[in-house]
């Protein structure tokens, strides 16, 4: 049998857990090797349209 929650969490402090990730992920950017602008990384490159 697993174990119960001994009471019920409000919303509040629920939302506070699923959303600590969110707040801690950092996003770097590179630069593109052709046009020489920031983009994110493993994406394309919305200046210049490649990767």
């Amino acid at each position: 049998m697993a174990p119960l929650p001994k009471r019920k969490l409000s919303k509040g402090r629920r939302g506070r857990r699923r959303n600590s990730y969110a707040s801690t992920k950092i996003v770097k950017a590179v630069t593109c090797k052709h046009c020489k602008e920031q983009k994110l990384p493993h994406r394309v490159c919305e200046n210049c349209g490649k990767m």
